[in-house]
């Protein structure tokens, strides 16, 4: 089963669902629809009212992070994982190169990977290295590193899924080579494979995923899906991946 996520960001209005409501439309009609699940993160402000309106259909609404602490607290604008699994999320990404940016460390991210899984949302785990961690050589290292800073054996690997995406490549149409992927995308699993030992999860790629560029990881076999930013706040844009992917 690949995955297709859409990342919305800091984007969206209650109409915005005209978005999700064509992807949904074309979901229904595509031979290809039992490969692929079509998961849609909005912002904290959208996540009830989505979920409602497809509790029954075929995308899968979650959200971009929850908070490191477990049903309520005294945090300030804190969204916990147990109040968004309470709105209807199914999802949640957690350790965005964005939140690591803003100051998610190593152990938040453990609690928030901890609570989430508690409260039955599935975890979308995003690692990724930068530019200059790239241009040193270190991205093994680096993506070893925040694997098993934050996941481990007795977490039920069923419901996680890692999206790897190079800092580097967000937003800038900068991808990396098919060897690279391949090498790296191979690399993580051996990792989530002695973290784990059986049920794997799967590994997606993210950065600068649009219509076009993701004609050239086709052949990727080791690739289980996209995270899919920029391009995934245009129902035209997000369908073109799926279809070129699959043509």
């Amino acid at each position: 089963m690949k995955y297709f996520i859409g990342n919305w960001k800091m984007f969206g209005v209650p109409k915005s669902i005209n978005i999700l409501k064509k992807i949904n439309d074309f979901y229904k009609k595509d031979v290809n629809r039992n490969k692929y699940k079509v998961i849609i993160t909005p912002p904290y402000t959208l996540i009830e009212n989505y979920s409602k309106y497809f509790k029954n259909k075929k995308i899968f609404v979650g959200s971009q992070n929850c908070y490191q602490k477990d049903q309520f607290s005294s945090n300030t604008a804190a969204v916990s994982s147990y109040m968004l699994k309470k709105v209807g999320a199914k999802f949640t990404l957690i350790g965005h190169s964005d939140n690591r940016s803003e100051g998610d460390t190593d152990k938040m991210l453990k609690d928030k990977v901890k609570f989430a899984l508690k409260n039955n949302l599935k975890v979308v785990f995003c690692i990724g290295e930068n530019h200059k961690e790239k241009k040193n050589g270190s991205t093994l290292n680096v993506l070893k590193k925040q694997l098993i800073n934050v996941l481990n054996k007795k977490l039920d690997s069923k419901d996680i899924v890692i999206a790897y995406e190079p800092i580097w490549s967000i937003g800038t149409g900068k991808i990396p080579t098919s060897q690279e992927l391949k090498k790296t995308i191979v690399h993580i699993k051996k990792e989530l494979h002695k973290i784990f030992k059986k049920n794997v999860p799967a590994v997606l790629y993210g950065g600068s995923v649009d219509g076009n560029s993701v004609k050239s990881f086709k052949d990727l076999k080791e690739i289980d899906g996209f995270l899919i930013g920029g391009a995934s706040k245009s129902s035209k844009k997000f369908i073109d991946i799926i279809k070129n992917y699959y043509r």
